[in-house]
């Protein structure tokens, strides 16, 4: 068995537990993915396959050697593609469903933050600022960044304005609420990294526990 999946946020919403009270949830379309290589560790020096999520794409967009690599699968191309563990038995063109979850199960889900532009280290870092009150005249200004004598220069690491999101975040052991394998669907308890229709990679967490 394949240990993951490659998806698209759709967006939050909120479902019933058994006990009535109501659950945040992050709805994601997991799938249909396809296998389009496997890694051995005669050859390659690990175990993996690679994996490509099914959708739409310009077959123009794709670049002659990655053409000669979707041929030598048997499958259209891919834009997102991910390496995954596997134990078992996995083969090129086998497919991957949204079934390989079951409720209860503890993903971790990899995707990219929400970018917010240049920042300041109130927004940025949490700064609490300065006084607000007449005359002040230090309000949202981030204070002394190092001293002048010695060592003249800033530090490595200091907290400072500049971009913000953007990053790659990994949040770990999500709990799978429901699956519905019909419209390949997941969804997944609290919120996960990225905006709608962002790509996520979903996968088994390493010490969470497994759905009955």
């Amino acid at each position: 068995m394949i240990h993951g999946l490659i998806g698209k946020k759709v967006g939050m919403t909120q479902v019933f537990a058994e006990d009535g009270s109501i659950v945040p949830v992050t709805v994601v379309q997991a799938g249909p993915c396809l296998v389009l290589q496997k890694k051995t560790a005669e050859k390659d020096g690990y175990d993996a396959v690679q994996v490509g999520l099914v959708e739409k794409m310009s077959a123009r967009r794709v670049t002659s050697p990655m053409r000669g690599h979707f041929e030598k699968a048997g499958a259209n191309p891919c834009r997102t593609l991910v390496e995954f563990s596997y134990d078992g038995d996995a083969n090129v063109g086998d497919r991957i469903d949204v079934d390989i979850f079951k409720a209860g199960d503890s993903v971790d889900v990899v995707g990219k933050s929400k970018g917010k532009g240049f920042q300041g280290v109130m927004k940025r870092h949490g700064f609490g600022g300065g006084r607000a009150s007449h005359g002040s005249m230090f309000h949202r200004a981030p204070g002394s960044i190092g001293a002048s004598a010695f060592p003249s220069r800033v530090m490595k690491g200091m907290r400072m304005p500049g971009r913000m999101g953007g990053d790659q975040v990994t949040v770990k052991n999500l709990r799978v609420t429901k699956i519905d394998p019909e419209n390949n669907l997941i969804y997944i308890k609290g919120a996960v990294p990225g905006g709608r229709n962002s790509v996520v990679v979903l996968r088994f967490a390493q010490n969470g526990k497994r759905g009955e």
